[in-house]
């Protein structure tokens, strides 16, 4: 911790993630220590960058708050907003992570503490199925606030057979449900993703986002457990930054591949006081809906979403001045359609703000039809974007050397600098960006960004549901009312 405020640094969040019981499984290994092995270290430092950033006392006033409970410096990612100048400060803090990871790390330790803001701020709502779950979720948010902890979440079944509910499944503990209860809190059995980010995080939250039926009540759960919990098993896809041959070459899968995962849950012990939602399908529901979780969530997660699109239009700017062509109209047509769909997710993230609402209890709910609204595009402006990209680099990008080991032989340097320059940027500093580019459309990792991006508010159909509840149609129907009543003209 810093000095004399007790706010996490990076060493803390590396240190912490050292634990004992840790379960993570990659190439057919166990991997005992994440911060040190190939597939998860560069991750681990990016990370530990943002916890430093936070705890700069020159970073203060943007990263942190007062905690309520102690008047300490907690991080503001926490804060349950109660005024949209309280949610563009959370807005502020999220774009400062953001930048750090140029936007291409989605479930930074900012992201799931939204959503336990947003289940503290209406502990009402958990409390209709019992005050302890109520008691339960406010104490858990207020642990996991003072401990500035980063905290991973596993909320979507495994696509095993979507044509059946959870119970009718072929085995009944194929999606994570209870199997047991136990005197202390309940035994849980089956497996979950996305766990994006899972490897690198202290607690994951396990729970449903998935519409659940009658008869899915042992999978109806809302649930903490620490990373290291016996029996908590993670099973992370293929390491792009294990792969990358370099920083030169690969220079953002090398550090910014947050691991996304399955976890598998063999007999996991969750005490009483780590549940929030028991076997109640209509709770396990309204967690999302009726408090402001999904909202600050996502309210975060776009914050994150316009500076991605912000430093791909910055890095294919860059392209095209390199190459003498940013001078060109056509050109200039091009990148004046990026700024556009950028600027619509950055001030669509504003639009949020000015039109929010406070409820009855004070709590600050962001715009749901300025959020759902961008969600809802995302998967359309994401691919447009990227085509932009692959049309103005042309077969730059397709035309590379090889590796950084080319600019190591002088036979191929010299042949390097005479043919792959541009006027005022030396063959090395015109591939180095290049490959950056590639790394962010072409490559494997890139490939991985583009389904990201696609499905991250789940299936688009899912998403423009939302935008349908939340939309004004009354009101737009009152102008078709208005339209049908009016009298017909006088001859």
């Amino acid at each position: 911790m810093s000095e004399g405020d007790g706010v996490r640094t990076g060493a803390d969040y590396i240190d912490g993630i050292r634990d004992d019981g840790r379960r993570v499984f990659i190439d057919g290994e166990v991997v005992r220590d994440v911060t040190a092995h190939p597939a998860f270290r560069a991750a681990v430092r990016s990370i530990a960058h943002l916890y430093d950033i936070a705890a700069d006392p020159a970073n203060r006033a943007v990263m942190t708050y007062a905690s309520p409970a102690t008047g300490k410096p907690v991080l503001r990612c926490w804060e349950i907003p109660r005024t949209p100048s309280d949610l563009a400060a959370r807005r502020a803090m999220s774009t400062r992570w953001a930048e750090a990871t140029f936007g291409l790390m989605g479930r930074t330790p900012d992201h799931v503490a939204g959503f336990f803001a947003g289940f503290a701020a209406k502990p009402g709502i958990f409390a209709a199925a019992g005050a302890q779950w109520a008691e339960n979720v406010t104490r858990f948010y207020e642990f996991a606030r003072e401990r500035h902890l980063y905290l991973s979440y596993a909320i979507v079944p495994p696509q095993i057979d979507r044509s059946k509910p959870a119970h009718r499944q072929s085995d009944p503990t194929l999606y994570a449900g209870v199997v047991k209860e136990r005197d202390g809190g309940i035994v849980l059995k089956g497996a979950q993703q996305l766990a994006t980010g899972a490897a690198l995080s202290d607690w994951l939250h396990l729970s449903c986002i998935h519409p659940l039926q009658p008869g899915d009540e042992a999978y109806a759960l809302s649930v903490a457990m620490p990373i290291a919990a016996r029996g908590l098993k993670i099973y992370s896809r293929r390491s792009y930054g294990a792969a990358a041959t370099s920083a030169f070459d690969y220079p953002l899968s090398s550090r910014f591949d947050e691991n996304d995962a399955l976890v598998v849950l063999d007999d996991v012990f969750v005490p009483w006081e780590h549940v929030f939602v028991y076997r109640n399908v209509a709770l396990c529901r309204d967690q999302w809906w009726r408090t402001p979780s999904h909202v600050y969530g996502n309210h975060q997660a776009q914050v994150r979403y316009a500076v991605k699109l912000r430093f791909l239009a910055g890095l294919t700017k860059r392209l095209c001045e390199i190459t003498g062509s940013a001078s060109l109209p056509p050109v200039q047509i091009m990148l004046g359609e990026m700024a556009a769909l950028v600027s619509i997710v950055e001030n669509m993230v504003i639009a949020q703000e000015a039109g929010a609402t406070t409820d009855e209890e004070g709590v600050l709910w962001p715009s749901r039809a300025a959020l759902y609204a961008v969600m809802s595009l995302q998967s359309e402006l994401n691919p447009r974007m990227v085509e932009i990209a692959r049309e103005l680099a042309g077969g730059a990008m397709i035309a590379l050397p090889s590796s950084l080991k080319d600019f190591a032989n002088p036979e191929s340097a010299a042949d390097l600098e005479r043919y792959v320059h541009s006027p005022g940027f030396p063959a090395k500093e015109r591939v180095r960006l290049l490959k950056m580019l590639w790394d962010l459309i072409g490559s494997e990792f890139a490939g991985r960004h583009q389904q990201y991006e696609k499905f991250y508010g789940g299936a688009s159909f899912l998403v423009k549901q939302n935008m349908y509840r939340s939309f004004d149609f009354a009101r737009a129907e009152r102008l078709v009312d208005a339209a049908l009543a009016l009298p017909e003209p006088e001859d």
